[in-house]
């Protein structure tokens, strides 16, 4: 088991953590029932960090931020002279706490998507997982949600008896959303991102020979060209370019500018 606390990666502050650990301290938040926000960052999920000095200060006040993408794991590898074996990859991670969940009887609520994409998800988790509970399910509204809506979908939430909640609205919308919603719910919201799409059997996922290389991101970029192309073509090299000046200590990483929201924007 892996948790060497958090390392700075372009100024976001990034977890070197392995998939025992971050399951563990997942599930002993959701069996006490404590507030806990968790992401899994790939380089686009940094990148909106790095952009935004308010969605910095979103990021860096999670509870765990994961590192999704191989270019991060080996980004802290290399900046922070760490060995982590492997990424902890949103998707992978769900399973994981999808089985511990099913083993230690705690109940998960899945929040985000649509209502087709939801109910297939859920259908093969709980064939999947032989005894997990799944507390309810909301599909998104795709739209900024007003505080009468925010206040029925936390009472929805609690009074449903889950003890963990999966949320599925992409970045940075899903951040957003754990962040503005982690003490109203008071249990971990874990950001998973594409995981309900994958699992649900609607969106292929990359060969694993591709993930392993950091290039999860080029077989994305053709599967949805249109959509992706700005996120991999314009973010990936900048990416590059900053961590290579931070390697140099050209890039000043500590005591970055951060704006903490004055306006809840979120979405549901």
């Amino acid at each position: 088991m892996i948790d060497l606390g958090k390392k700075s990666v372009l100024g976001i502050e990034v977890n070197a953590i392995d998939y025992e650990a971050a399951v563990a301290r997942v599930i002993d938040s959701a069996k006490r029932q404590q507030p806990m926000s968790v992401t899994a960052l790939a380089v686009h999920g940094v990148m909106t960090g790095v952009q935004d000095k308010t969605h910095r200060y979103r990021l860096n006040r999670f509870d765990l931020v994961c590192p999704d993408g191989q270019p991060v794991r080996w980004a802290l590898n290399s900046l922070h002279g760490l060995s982590l074996p492997d990424r902890v990859y949103g998707p992978e991670l769900t399973l994981r706490l999808c089985a511990a969940a099913s083993k230690e009887d705690v109940s998960i609520f899945l929040f985000g998507a649509t209502e087709e994409m939801l109910k297939q998800f859920a259908d093969n988790l709980t064939e999947k997982f032989d005894g997990l509970r799944i507390a309810g399910i909301r599909a998104s509204r795709f739209r900024q949600i007003s505080p009468e809506e925010r206040d029925d979908l936390v009472d929805e939430i609690r009074s449903s008896g889950a003890q963990m909640c999966f949320v599925g609205l992409g970045c940075p919308r899903q951040e957003i959303f754990a962040y503005e919603m982690r003490d109203r719910l008071g249990m971990p919201l874990i950001a998973v991102g594409a995981a309900f799409a994958f699992h649900a059997g609607m969106l292929d996922q990359a060969p694993r020979w591709m993930q392993d290389r950091g290039l999860e991101w080029f077989y994305r970029l053709t599967k949805e060209p249109g959509r992706l192309w700005r996120r991999y073509v314009l973010l990936n090299p900048a990416y590059l370019s900053l961590l290579a000046m931070q390697k140099l200590g050209l890039r000043r990483e500590s005591g970055l500018e951060e704006s903490k929201p004055t306006d809840e924007l979120l979405f549901g």
